[in-house]
């Protein structure tokens, strides 16, 4: 019975990508859901690797603290000068001298690389008992990459970089994608006899290929089946160009399996995500991190969603959540705002300008209209009225608010925590609780209502509100020119605004 391979992958993630021109080293810049490092280092896992080693130089300390959080079990192994491949790669070996069986290479910035490839990549290494094989792919446009240059027989000759080849070489378009497989034992030798004779004075690990070559050792190519997936990145302009390209793979992925996109040049859909079948994604919506979307939602147009779970046939509209839960069936927006731990229960509502954190919004509740609900519980059933306050912060902590099952909050209602509604309770618009009310009772706040008779006229003397003000009482007193009053109450109107409109301003502005 044969054994399995010994394997070791190696990324390359010590350069400083100086056109991105970033304080953030190039292999941490996001894209999709992960970093350039995260979408490499994933690529890779399906190797089952003995070991995964990170080279780190520029940002070094950054870069450690992301494998920290994405991949704890990949060592990190320093090149504090970035003297080329070769040399990231010797480094490597001289830190796990016990490596055996089969290394990979693979650079840092290719994040469109499939972990398909890879396998298939170390595959035919390994069946062919080569010493070193390549993934080459053919391009449009090979400029700024490195060539494959073929014997007459279609064997690999060299590996050259641009800034080294003859004119003959750059008119190649055949290109390293710059993911290799070894023989560890046989590259352990080559890289010992690299030199830095080259336009960079650096040590190439393509040179590897040319000594293993010339030595009688196989080396060989492996072809991979889309260009596209081996395209790097140096500056921003590509990174845009490669999560165009990552987006419309998503997207079309997503669309075979069963969810509608209804405009997916708009929707961008981290590859963290998941969507369940007869999902509905309207245009404009981004789904980040690691966002769910149930069986038959509907989420868009003009939403964002992080990390937050959408229940089956829910309903989100020009909203944005992070990490909050929507449960089946459940509505919300438009222009709603769920913020951490906000947990709707199933055939809730969450409605307009209504904002909801670290709060439960029980089975059947509703909060329609221009609402805070913080450090909340509202029971199933419960309706909380338009411009509802929770009043969570005393300016010290953080209090919570209970509001039983079926309880009726009126409209502009503050609810100052701690504080209980109870089941059935109802609150009068316009209160301001800050004592529990009990279930099935009325709590009322409000002062009484008293009209002062006349203010209008002593205070606000020559406005158009006097104006009316004094024909609406002539004519509810039907006194003398009352009824004139009222039936040419336009034109006078219309004269009022002219003359009063300034004293009204006025007034307005010494306020």
């Amino acid at each position: 019975m044969s054994q399995p391979h010994l394997r070791t992958v190696v990324v390359l993630a010590a350069g400083e990508g100086k056109r991105m021109k970033s304080a953030l080293p190039k292999v941490l810049h996001p894209l999709l859901g992960r970093t350039l490092l995260g979408h490499v280092l994933s690529a890779a896992a399906p190797l089952a690797a003995d070991r995964t080693v990170v080279v780190v130089g520029h940002g070094a300390d950054q870069v450690r603290a992301h494998l920290a959080e994405i991949a704890p079990d990949a060592t990190p192994v320093l090149q504090a000068q970035q003297l080329g491949t070769g040399h990231a790669v010797r480094i490597v070996l001289e830190a796990v001298p016990d490596a055996s069986g089969t290394v990979v290479v693979i650079n840092g910035d290719v994040p469109l690389l499939r972990s398909e490839t890879v396998s298939a990549l170390v595959q035919a290494h390994e069946e062919e008992g080569a010493a070193a094989t390549v993934l080459a792919a053919e391009v449009p446009d090979p400029t700024g990459l490195g060539r494959i240059v073929r014997a007459a027989d279609g064997r690999l000759e060299q590996i050259v970089e641009e800034r080294d080849a003859t004119p003959a070489q750059r008119a190649i378009r055949e290109i390293n994608a710059g993911i290799y497989a070894f023989d560890v034992v046989r590259l352990r030798d080559a890289l010992g006899k690299l030199s830095t004779d080259n336009d960079q004075g650096e040590e190439y690990l393509t040179d590897v290929f040319g000594l293993l070559g010339s030595a009688g050792e196989p080396v060989t190519v492996h072809v991979a089946a889309d260009h596209v997936e081996t395209l790097g990145c140096n500056d921003r302009v590509e990174l845009a160009a490669l999560r165009r390209l990552l987006r419309d793979r998503v997207n079309e992925a997503w669309m075979r399996t069963g969810v509608s996109l209804l405009d997916p040049e708009t929707t961008w859909i981290d590859v963290t995500v998941a969507l369940d079948r007869d999902a509905v994604v309207d245009q404009n919506t981004q789904l980040r991190g690691g966002t769910v979307v149930g069986t038959g939602a509907v989420v868009g147009p003009d939403v964002t969603l992080v990390d937050t779970v959408i229940g089956a046939g829910a309903t989100v509209l020009r909203s944005h959540a992070i990490g909050a839960e929507v449960g089946p069936g459940a509505s919300v927006g438009p222009y709603a705002y769920l913020r951490p731990d906000a947990k709707l229960a199933e055939k809730s509502k969450v409605g307009t300008f209504v904002e909801v954190k670290n709060s439960e919004v029980g089975p059947g509740a509703k909060v329609p209209h221009l609402s805070y609900v913080g450090d909340a519980t509202i029971g199933a059933k419960a309706n909380i009225g338009a411009a509802t306050i929770f009043v969570n912060y005393d300016g010290v902590n953080k209090n919570r608010t209970i509001v039983g099952e079926g309880a009726f909050v009126g409209c502009d209602t503050t609810l100052i925590a701690p504080v209980e509604v109870g089941a059935g309770a109802y609150v009068a618009a316009g209160s301001a609780i800050a004592q529990d009310v009990p279930p099935g009772a009325l709590g009322v706040t409000r002062a009484p209502h008293r009209n002062v008779e006349g203010w209008v006229a002593r205070k606000r003397a020559g406005t158009v509100a006097a104006a009316a003000a004094e024909r609406a009482q002539r004519a509810a007193e039907g006194g003398p020119g009352g009824a004139r009053a009222a039936s040419e109450g336009e034109a006078i109107h219309g004269d009022a605004e002219s003359v009063g409109g300034a004293s009204a301003a006025g007034d307005t502005a010494t306020e």
